[in-house]
């Protein structure tokens, strides 16, 4: 009987094993705090994020806000994302200094944050999952220099001012130009935001500066925006030089309007992201950055097997 009994209790511990390893499975929950929603970049982002989830069996959940101004709403999403106590977090910045008190909160409560895409003015985030901002734009100026012929003025319209994506590119932009190209340059600095913002902005800068022979736009609305801009004003020969994909920009950029541009890896940033929250909870040391790459495309090389694996529609 006794033997019976110890089997039996031997059985029901392996079942209750079994169930709680079970259930430690389904906790397994992270969710990605984004800039955005709306982009198709961050629809790619979600696309990688989704499959590392489904390949590491965790619980991903991805938002952002509607656009990429409304830092209030992403602090409340963060704060709703953490109130589900998370194994891990993953968060892409649009305030690099904002998020830092609920950040630190996270700390506090050992959950590990992966940052994504633009990182925080913190040592919170165990890693961050990126482009090299900095030297992606600095190619950029090295294009719009050669497309421009080595002088000439130009202009910037970036994204922001508050997050590190928007700053690095401006500033690797700004700075290459000022390092290799003494004959150009760069009249103004704006700041759009949106597409539509970003075309009224380009309007005026063409206005305000008629001989000016190009514009970086550093992310996608801020490209097509220009482009459209262009096109509303009736500006031929202007230099564009983009950021990102989407099927408008790569449109622009078949039709001539947009010279080329800097692609991002975002399918690779959202897999990045989880498989980096991952390998922390198992307790694997992570590199501070983890470089997603970055390429230059135009028309010529668009079909390139390399280049068409991170662009997207």
């Amino acid at each position: 009987m006794n033997a019976k009994r110890q089997l039996l209790a031997l059985a029901a511990g392996l079942a209750l094993a079994g169930m709680s390893s079970i259930a430690s499975a389904q906790e397994v929950y992270i969710p990605l705090v984004s800039k955005g929603f709306q982009h198709q970049f961050w629809q790619a982002v979600k696309q990688g994020a989704d499959q590392a989830a489904k390949d590491y069996k965790v619980k991903v959940t991805f938002e952002g806000p509607e656009t990429e101004q409304q830092v209030d709403k992403q602090i409340d999403m963060l704060s709703a994302a953490m109130a589900k106590k998370p194994a891990a977090l993953g968060f892409a910045a649009l305030d690099s200094k904002a998020a830092i008190p609920l950040l630190k909160k996270a700390q506090a409560a050992k959950v590990p944050v992966i940052a994504f895409d633009s990182g925080v003015d913190s040592d919170i985030p165990v890693t961050t999952a990126t482009t090299n901002n900095v030297s992606a734009a600095a190619l950029a100026a090295d294009k719009m220099a050669e497309k421009i012929g080595g002088e000439g003025e130009v202009a910037v319209i970036a994204h922001d001012q508050t997050s590190r994506t928007g700053v690095d590119r401006r500033d690797g932009f700004l700075n290459q130009i000022k390092a290799k190209y003494p004959k150009i340059k760069v009249v103004d600095v704006q700041y759009g935001g949106d597409q539509l913002k970003s075309a009224e902005i380009a309007k005026a800068l063409v206005q305000a500066h008629p001989k000016l022979k190009g514009i970086f736009g550093t992310n996608e609305p801020g490209a097509i925006g220009a482009g459209k801009g262009i096109k509303e004003a009736k500006k031929t020969g202007l230099v564009i030089i983009g950021f990102d994909s989407g099927k408008a920009q790569k449109d622009m950029i078949n039709d001539g309007t947009i010279a080329g541009s800097i692609t991002q890896n975002p399918v690779g940033i959202g897999y990045k992201t989880v498989e980096a929250a991952v390998k922390t909870l198992k307790g694997e040391k992570l590199p501070k950055i983890i470089d997603t790459g970055f390429y230059y495309y135009d028309k010529s090389n668009m079909a390139d097997p390399k280049i068409a694996a991170v662009l997207y529609d």
